[in-house]
């Protein structure tokens, strides 16, 4: 007689997802697949990410993707292969978008702040020292910077607070009548005509007045005209309120003349 075959008919009864191995004859055993577990008539996918987190990086998260398979992926703040996560320091890369000027902490995952440092003012991610650095540092007023450093003028480098009423680099380069005060002398004089000192006097500020002081003694007369400030009934302020830390900056479109 022939034997029988147990796991001929309907994989002998086992599960799907095992295999059936004939033993005696009329007899069989069930034994689920690789990454299946159960007794072989029942056999269900092993979820590797339910024990030590499937082998993830505790700083990862752990994703089921077929049966005993997992890919991990490392969570965000962090970089690696998932198997290995190591923290992303937001400040590590440009210091983490502040200032130059500014000092960036790490404070939770994907968070940071921004501090201006020492004797710089501002929010964090834009920050200024005294007046006279930020010259230099703007195109509109760089070329005012540099006749005060030709002639060693150094009156705003001081605590102040001082106003200035810089005119545009393209402006200062343009006028002929630069070459000739420097050439007779007189560039310092209208140089101090364009600053205020004892008072950081903001747009709003220079709204409320008519008259201010210049450091080189004359008035500077302020009107309001066609919603814009103008000075000596000519001078127009187009960029205002660049405070610093002894002082604000307002860009006018011409030289004032004592």
């Amino acid at each position: 007689c022939p034997a029988i075959d147990a796991c001929e008919s309907s994989n002998g009864g086992c599960s799907a997802k095992a295999e059936c191995r004939r033993t005696t004859p009329g007899s069989r055993t069930c034994v689920c697949s690789p990454g299946y577990t159960g007794d072989g008539i029942v056999c269900l996918e092993i979820n590797p990410c339910l024990v030590n987190n499937g082998g993830c990086d505790r700083n990862a998260e752990c994703t089921q993707i077929g049966p005993n398979q997992a890919a991990c992926n490392c969570l965000k703040g962090y970089s690696g292969d998932g198997r290995t996560c190591t923290y992303i320091s937001l400040c590590s890369q440009n210091n983490g978008g502040c200032s130059e000027f500014a000092i960036c902490n790490d404070t939770e995952l994907t968070e940071r702040t921004c501090t201006c440092k020492p004797n710089y003012i501002g929010d964090g991610f834009k920050c200024r020292g005294n007046i006279f650095q930020e010259l230099l540092r703007n195109s509109n007023t760089s070329r005012f910077y540099f006749h005060l450093e030709a002639l060693s003028i150094r009156d705003i480098a001081g605590p102040g607070p001082f106003t200035l009423f810089v005119p545009r680099t393209d402006i200062l380069n343009s006028d002929p009548r630069v070459k000739d005060w420097v050439a007779k002398g007189l560039m310092a004089q209208v140089l101090r005509y364009h600053m205020v000192g004892c008072a950081t006097l903001l747009y709003r500020d220079l709204a409320a007045v008519t008259n201010v002081t210049s450091l080189q003694g004359d008035l500077i007369h302020l009107s309001y005209s066609q919603n814009s400030l103008v000075l000596n009934n000519k001078a127009e302020i187009i960029l205002s309120d660049a405070v610093g830390t002894n002082g604000v900056i307002h860009v006018i479109n011409q030289i004032l003349v004592p």
